[in-house]
């Protein structure tokens, strides 16, 4: 799984979590992350509203992934498909 497909999974947990959170879920580095975040935004694929010193952010799951290897597959099909991974792992579900 690619470190962006990670940072949408831990925004698709929980729209409220820090990028601290994400760097410490995700094994990466804050700026990392940061990094990450601005590439979803760009190609559309999430956003962020600013709530005080708070992001609140919203995935946007209609949006096609980009690569030509998963043409036709959706950040809402992505997301799902690794919800159903972590329910098969024992994991809890994934917040929606």
């Amino acid at each position: 799984m690619t470190n962006h497909a990670r940072v949408l999974a831990a925004i698709a947990d929980d729209p409220t979590v820090r990028i601290r959170d994400i760097a410490a879920h995700c094994r990466l580095t804050e700026r990392a992350v940061q990094r990450i975040i601005a590439d979803l935004e760009e190609a559309g694929y999430l956003s962020h509203t600013r709530q005080g010193r708070s992001n609140t952010y919203r995935i946007e799951p209609g949006t096609p992934l980009r690569h030509p290897a998963e043409a036709g597959v959706t950040v809402a099909t992505l997301l799902a498909v690794l919800a159903q991974h972590d329910e098969q792992r024992g994991k809890q579900p994934r917040h929606r």
